[in-house]
Formats: C-alpha cells, structure tokens, sequence
C-alpha cells in the first residue's frame, strides 16, 4: 500500500459485523477500553464484499465514507435524496464517479414527503415539546425508505449513512431501514471506533481527502450546521451549542429576516378537506396553488417565518398549515372530540417527562419583536442539558458505539413485523 500521510492511520475494514480486515497499520484502540487490538491484515481482505447502497451528500463526512468503502473492497452505489433542499445535485453526480462509485442515484422524494409524511403530521398537529415541528425527523425515514428500495432493487446488502454517534438521525434512518428489510445491515462509520478514533474532527477528514485526493467543495465557515428540506431548515451545532450565548439567536434571526420584514401582511386563503390542504389562494395578487408540493413550495417561499429554538427551527410552510389547521379543527370539532385529540397528543410527553413539571426554575433572556417572543438564552440549576455530552466536537463520557445495541434492540420488534408480513404476503 501507499506510504500513509502523516497523522493518518489505515484502520481496519469497516464492516457491520466481523469480517476481514484491509490492509492496516497495526495499533491498538486505547480511548474504549470495550474495543479489542485491530487485528492484522489478511490475504483476501480487499475482495469484493458485495454492493452498499450510502446516502450521500457530496459533503464532507459521506466524501471520506464513500472512499473509505471503496478501500475495504465494497462496491459502492451512491445515493441523493432531493427533499427540497438547494444542493448542487449535478454537480454530486458528477463527482461521486471520480470516487469510484458502482452507480449514482438522485432520486426527487419531494411528492411523497409532502403527501406521505408532512401532510400526517399536519392532520394530527404534531408538535413536539411545545416548539419542533419535527422537520428532521419526518424527512430521515422518507429518505431511508428509498435508500432501501434501491437496496433491494440492486440487490445490495449493505446501507451506510453518515449520521454522527450522537443524535437520532442514525436512529430514524435504521428503524426506518430493519423494519422496511429486516436482513438489511447497516454500516455506521461514526459508531466504529477505528473510525471515529481516526477522524476526530473536520481537519482529520480534510487531511484525509488531501491524501486520498478526494475532491470537496469549499464552502464558508458557517459558525453552525445546516439541515435543509421543505419542511424547515435547522441550524444545530456550533455556537448554538452554548444556550447562553444570545448572539446566536440574534444573528440567526438577522440572517432569517425577521428584522426587515414587511409592515404590513400577506393574506392567504387555505383550505382544508379531510383534514389535508386543498388549495392556497393570496388574497391580495389572486395566486392559486392546488397540487400538494406547488402549494407547500408557495407557503414556503410567501416570507413567513417558522418557530424558533436551539437547534434553531425555521419552518414557513409548516408553521402556516399548523396554525390555520388547529383553528379549523377549533371551528368543526365539538368540545369533547377536540379534548380526546389533544389528550393524545399529550400523553407521550406527560409518560415521558412525568414528574419533571414542578422542576420549572431558571432564568431566560427573550426578545419581544412584533408580535413575536424569541428566546435569546436561557440558564437553570436543574438543567438536564450537559454541553460536553451533547457537543460534536467534544468525546465526553458518551460512546457512539453503545447507539448499536440501542437501535438493535429497538428494531427487534420491527424485524418480527417485517417476518410476519412476509409470511402474510406469501400465502
């Protein structure tokens, strides 16, 4: 093999279970005292290891996985989900080939993210903790369960994400994947310790891309990450990190346009049938929109702006058929019908959080700004939040690895489903 760069270790294959193991300097794993001396290499560690099918952005982190797949003898197929988010999508199709990459999927789930996974979540006013119109976790299981179609269709083994340790992206993306195909193995590289003990930041994966000359475009520094698709856009990490730092909040809302917006409204006509949107029509100008993804890209883009919290959430459309779709339910809904709707949707956070709404202390920083209350920082000595534990750039006590058994245990019941149905369809 090629004479390694400098702080860059080969490490071993990186693989859902045991396999065998690429072409590696010998070392050991120290900062997991549960992870085992990598093992040497062996002959037939480059064969091929059959076909993975990996959501792939063309950033960074799935850049590095996408070569590093390669290197352990996968065949690899990469996959775009296009779920309203402005990316370059040519420009991935372009460059994941250079990679070495079997095929190249970009695939428009926008329609049915719209029809099969918002449009729900709107009929049921699904509002977690009071704030997140669950933007992200609507968009990963859509997402996923395309990766798996295009599993089964190539008839590939394997999927691979690059979902961090931390966080539930990882956890919607596999539960969605184990219950849609329960033979289905997941390759995480942010779980794996020869992995994440490696890249332990952003300079790692850069020096690793320099080595392996693999093309990344260089974008500015953003002083937080962004995730995009048309339900919201969230901005997560970074200085938002800390929940005192009022600056973030401020800036965010600068940049969102909050400051500049127009003095006087936008009217809008929506209509509901079923409890799904049928039509939007603009007072003012006359513009109609009936089909279900021109409609929310219109709502989308009329300059309203969603709710805000750390992560910072902005959600146009999803915010304007929230509200307009609570008060419909307000006007033909009886008393004791709308009691029942909202007693559901409560009872998971009262099983959850029970006990915990008398431990309401602390002090918080808001901004009042017409007509709206922002919230710029907030402190309590009963806080649950730990910074090191949920920061990206800090290791902390936390170890990515123990989310395997976590998601294992969690899909058993969703493997036995999937066997049931099987067996159903079958006969």
């Amino acid at each position: 093999p090629k004479t390694p760069a400098k702080n860059i270790a080969y490490s071993p294959a990186l693989s859902p279970a045991t396999a065998a193991w690429a072409p590696v300097v010998h070392c050991t794993v120290k900062t997991d005292s549960r992870c085992r001396e990598l093992a040497p290499p062996i002959p037939d560690a480059m064969s091929s290891k059959g076909s993975v099918v990996l959501a792939y952005s063309g950033g960074l982190d799935t850049s590095c996985i996408l070569a590093r797949l390669k290197e352990q003898g996968y065949e690899v197929v990469a996959y775009l989900a296009n779920n309203g988010q402005k990316e370059d999508f040519e420009e991935a199709r372009k460059a994941a080939p250079k990679l070495g990459t079997k095929k190249v999927f970009i695939e428009d789930v926008s329609r049915e993210f719209v029809e099969e996974f918002i449009w729900p979540a709107i009929q049921s006013s699904a509002l977690y903790e009071d704030r997140y119109l669950l933007g992200i976790s609507l968009t990963r299981p859509c997402i996923a369960r395309k990766q798996v179609e295009i599993a089964q269709r190539e008839g590939a083994k394997y999927v691979s994400h690059g979902a961090p340790g931390k966080g539930n992206d990882q956890v919607w993306c596999e539960l969605t994947c184990y219950s849609l195909a329960s033979h289905i193995k997941v390759i995480a590289p942010w779980r794996m310790p020869e992995f994440y003990n490696q890249f332990k930041g952003c300079s790692d994966l850069m020096e690793y891309t320099k080595h392996h000359g693999i093309p990344i475009p260089v974008t500015p520094k953003n002083p937080w990450s962004m995730d995009e698709n048309l339900m919201h856009i969230s901005y997560e990490a970074g200085i938002l990190e800390d929940p005192q730092e009022p600056s973030a909040s401020r800036s965010l809302h600068e940049d969102l346009g909050q400051a500049k917006a127009p003095n006087t409204p936008d009217i809008l006509e929506i209509k509901f049938k079923k409890g799904v949107l049928l039509k939007v029509t603009n007072v003012k100008d006359g513009t109609t929109h009936q089909t279900p993804l021109a409609l929310f890209l219109y709502l989308n883009e009329n300059r309203f702006l969603g709710m805000k919290s750390r992560g910072i959430y902005d959600t146009p459309a999803g915010t304007i058929l929230y509200h307009a779709h609570l008060d419909t339910e307000a006007l033909i809904m009886d008393w004791k019908v709308r009691q029942i709707k909202q007693g559901l949707g409560l009872k998971y956070a009262e099983l959850v959080y029970i006990g915990f709404w008398q431990r309401v202390e602390g002090k918080v920083q808001v901004s009042l700004f017409k007509g709206q209350v922002y919230m710029l920082g907030w402190e309590s000595p009963l806080s649950l939040y730990n910074e090191d534990l949920v920061s990206m750039n800090v290791h902390g006590d936390y170890e990515p690895i123990d989310a395997t058994g976590f998601i294992n245990i969690n899909s058993l019941r969703l493997k036995e489903y999937h066997h049931r149905q099987s067996k159903v369809t079958a006969k």
